[in-house]
């Protein structure tokens, strides 16, 4: 413990200030003042691995970007918030699998895109992949891309892998159906897992998320509670610019875009509220 103690950077006046604006410029999470003692315990074990002796140096490091997409990959890992699971609000897949996509078919023969911008662990485009084959859609044309800002997590929904507490709301009929016991927790299809295909990709980011975000329709929920408003101006600019006319977005339900854009209108489905890009 002591060396350990010994180890821990020193911590100048004013760099979680500092720190937090830098991170909050580059991926758009925000600390407020009243949690930027656990800001910093979340970065501090980064600048230990990358041996600074002071803080300023791990924000000196970030801000000229030494070793930029390592390092930020790390930050992204340590600050991603992972806490998600299958079925979520379901109102919204549901509308999505009963509504849109018939829709959707009805006027087009080109394939239609679906992306998850905050994937997290991967539950959610799963959710909306089973969503599909169960109402027998999967021999359709949809195609789902999912991102994330944390190449860890990249990882875990690469694997599909889950634990018990991602089936917390998940009927146990469709567990049986679509995932296998394996060791450490029970193993999504092969078959489902396939037709999901992940990338890395921040948000705040244009060039990353550029041909994502020509999606007809895009999931970000839940994201956004972690964006300052002025990150989330940035982002749904960034979507609408390049979304189709009428294209859907899917946000969480504890997440109002009423004061902070103009570029989407609030359609209320009957069951689930949907922004429409207008």
């Amino acid at each position: 413990m002591q060396i350990e103690s010994a180890r821990k950077p020193l911590v100048p006046a004013g760099i979680q200030v500092l720190l937090r604006d830098l991170v909050h410029e580059r991926t758009g999470i925000y600390f407020d003042a009243d949690r930027l003692d656990v800001f910093l315990d979340k970065l501090e074990p980064l600048a230990i691995e990358r041996n600074c002796f002071s803080m300023l140096d791990f924000y000196y490091l970030l801000k000229f970007e030494e070793h930029g997409i390592e390092d930020w990959a790390r930050v992204m890992d340590a600050l991603s918030v992972q806490e998600t699971y299958f079925w979520r609000e379901m109102g919204q897949i549901r509308f999505l699998v009963d509504s849109v996509i018939p829709d959707w078919f009805k006027r087009n023969s080109n394939p239609l895109r679906i992306w998850t911008a905050a994937s997290a662990s991967g539950e959610e485009p799963y959710s909306i992949q089973i969503a599909l084959t169960e109402a027998g859609w999967d021999k359709h044309p949809i195609q789902i891309v999912a991102t994330d800002g944390s190449p860890a997590a990249i990882i875990k929904a690469r694997e599909a892998l889950y634990r018990e507490k991602s089936f917390r709301c998940f009927p146990p009929e469709l567990k049986e159906k679509y995932f296998i016991p394996a060791v450490g927790g029970s193993q999504l299809r092969p078959e489902i897992a396939k037709r999901v295909n992940f990338h890395r990709a921040n948000l705040l980011a244009t060039d990353q998320i550029s041909d994502f975000a020509r999606s007809p329709v895009i999931f970000c929920r839940n994201v956004f509670i972690y964006f300052s408003p002025h990150a989330i101006r940035q982002t749904l600019a960034a979507f609408a610019s390049r979304m189709p006319s009428s294209g859907l977005l899917f946000v969480g339900a504890s997440e109002s875009l009423l004061k902070l854009t103009a570029d989407f209108e609030l359609v209320d489905t009957g069951q689930a509220f949907v922004y429409k890009r207008i």
